[in-house]
C-alpha cells in the first residue's frame, strides 16, 4: 500500500470513528507513539510536542534516513508517526510550558511517556493539566506506572526491561544459553500501546457520561504480565521453571527452510501421524500420552516429520498438513513477508518514499484494525521536526508570525 492510498473508498463518506478527537502527545520512541498512531489511523488529530533541534528520541534511532533538511530520521520514528503533526516547543522553559498548558483546552487527550515525576517537576503533570481542563483525559505510559506505588517507579524502562521482568525470557531460555532480549521486537512497547488505546477509549466514553476526564495510567510491566500470563499461571499449577505444557509446538525442517507444527490434542496427533505416513505411532504405547510426545520428540517424532518433509517445500508441508487439520506455518524470511499475498491483500505494509535519494521505500506496518464502514487510509507521512508549529499555534492560540518569531528568537520554539 502506497502512502496516501485509499482502500475501501466507498466508506470515505462515513468518516472515521475518532474524527473530532484531538490528542496532544508529549511522546518519544515507541510505546506511546504506536498508540497515538493507531488513534490517528482511527481518525484522531494527533499533535506531537517535540524538543527543538533534535526532536523526540525516536528520531535518533538507527537505521535512519535523512529528511529534506538533512536531519536524521530514525527507523523507530518512521514506524510510529504516520498521520501526525509536529510542533517544536521547549517545555523546559516557562514560556514553552505555558504554551502547552494553553493548548490543553483545545484537545481531548494529553498523552505522555516520560519517566514518572519528570512532567510533574516541569509543571505539566496530571494535576497541572487537570487544573486548566478538568475534562481532559491524561494518558501516562511508563515502565512501572505513576499513579500507584512501585519499588521500581523511578527506573528507566525500554521494552526489554518489563519483558525480562515478566519471566518470559527465563521461561524460554535454553539450558546454558543467555536470555535473548526482544525476541518478538518491541512487544513490551506494542503490547503496552494497545492497552493504552483501550484505556483512552474507555476514559473518553466515561467522559461522555460524566463530563469528567481522568488519569489513564499504563505500566509496561503490568501489560507484560498480562501478555505473558502463562509464566505465572503455569507456575501456579505446578510446572517447574521453564517447563511448558506437553504439546508439540516446535520447529522442523523442510527442503527449503523451517516450519512450525502445533499439536495440542490427541486427535490432532492422529491427523499428523496419518498425514505423514506414520500410522504406527497411534499404536505405540510410548506415544500414547502428550508427555510421551515430548519425551520421544527428538528420537521418534522429529526424525519422522523431517524425513517426510525433506522432499517438500515449507509451503507444500503446510498445505498438506493444513488440509489434514494440523496447524502449521512456514518460518518466513523478511523478503518473504514483504512479498506475502496475505500482507498485500490486507494492506499491511505501507510504502513511505525516502527523501535521501534511495529508491527502496521504507516499509511501515499498516493498520491491523479493519472496519467495514471505515476507509483503510489514506496514510499521511510522518511529520518533519516542527513542521506544523506555526500552523498549530496560529489555529489554536491565535499567535501571529510576529509572536512566533519572537518565541523562536528566545529559543522557546524550534526552527
Amino acid at each position: 500500500m502506497r502512502l496516501g492510498e485509499i482502500r475501501n473508498a466507498e466508506a470515505l463518506a462515513s468518516g472515521k470513528p475518532l474524527d473530532g478527537v484531538r490528542v496532544l502527545a508529549l511522546e518519544q520512541l515507541q510505546a506511546l507513539p504506536f498508540a497515538t498512531q493507531l488513534l490517528a489511523r482511527l481518525g484522531a488529530d494527533v499533535v506531537k510536542v517535540e524538543k527543538p533541534g533534535t526532536g523526540e528520541s525516536g528520531r535518533g534511532s538507527l537505521p535512519a534516513m535523512t529528511d529534506p533538511e538533512g536531519r536524521p530520521v530514525g527507523a523507530t520514528f518512521l514506524r510510529n508517526n504516520l498521520g501526525k503533526r509536529s510542533v517544536a516547543i521547549d517545555i523546559t522553559q516557562d514560556a514553552g510550558r505555558q504554551l502547552v498548558l494553553d493548548l490543553v483546552p483545545h484537545f481531548d487527550v494529553v498523552a505522555e511517556n516520560f519517566r514518572p515525576g519528570v512532567l510533574d517537576r516541569l509543571g505539566l503533570g496530571y494535576a497541572d493539566v487537570r487544573s486548566v481542563d478538568p475534562r481532559c483525559v491524561y494518558l501516562s505510559v511508563s515502565g512501572f506506572g505513576s499513579a500507584l506505588p512501585s519499588p521500581y517507579r523511578d527506573r528507566p524502562a525500554y521494552a526489554p526491561v518489563p519483558e525480562a521482568m515478566s519471566g518470559i525470557y527465563e521461561m524460554k531460555r535454553p539450558d546454558g544459553a543467555p536470555p535473548v532480549p526482544v525476541p518478538l521486537g518491541g512487544v513490551g512497547d506494542i503490547g503496552s500501546a494497545l492497552f493504552a488505546v483501550i484505556g483512552v477509549l474507555a476514559a473518553l466514553r466515561h467522559r461522555e457520561r460524566t463530563g469528567r476526564g481522568q488519569h489513564v495510567d499504563v505500566a509496561m510491566f503490568d501489560c507484560m504480565l498480562s501478555i505473558t500470563d502463562l509464566v505465572t499461571n503455569f507456575w501456579s499449577m505446578g510446572l517447574a521453571e521453564g517447563q511448558l505444557a506437553p504439546h508439540i509446538m516446535h520447529g522442523f525442517q523442510a527442503s527449503d527452510g523451517w516450519f512450525i507444527a502445533i499439536v495440542l490434542r490427541e486427535y490432532e496427533f492422529a491427523r499428523l501421524a496419518n498425514c505423514i505416513g506414520r500410522p504406527e505411532w497411534l499404536r505405540d504405547p510410548l506415544l500414547a500420552t502428550r508427555a510421551g510426545w515430548i519425551e520421544q520428540l527428538e528420537t521418534v517424532i522429529r526424525p519422522g516429520i523431517e524425513q517426510w518433509a525433506a522432499s517438500r517445500t515449507r509451503e507444500q508441508v503446510c498445505a498438506e498438513l493444513g488440509a489434514a487439520g494440523v496447524a502449521t506455518a512456514p518460518c518466513l524470511r523478511a523478503a518473504e513477508v514483504v512479498a506475502d499475498p496475505h500482507v498485500a491483500a490486507h494492506n499491511m505494509l505501507v510504502e513511505v518514499p525516502r527523501t535521501d535519494g534511495i529508491d527502496q521505500p521504507v516499509l511501515v506496518p499498516g493498520n491491523p484494525i479493519k472496519l467495514s464502514d471505515m476507509s483503510d487510509g489514506p496514510e499521511r507521512r510522518m511529520p518533519w521536526l516542527g513542521e506544523h508549529t506555526d500552523e498549530v499555534l496560529a489555529a489554536e492560540l491565535g499567535l501571529d508570525a510576529v509572536a512566533t518569531a519572537a518565541l523562536r528568537e528566545s529559543g522557546v520554539l524550534g526552527p
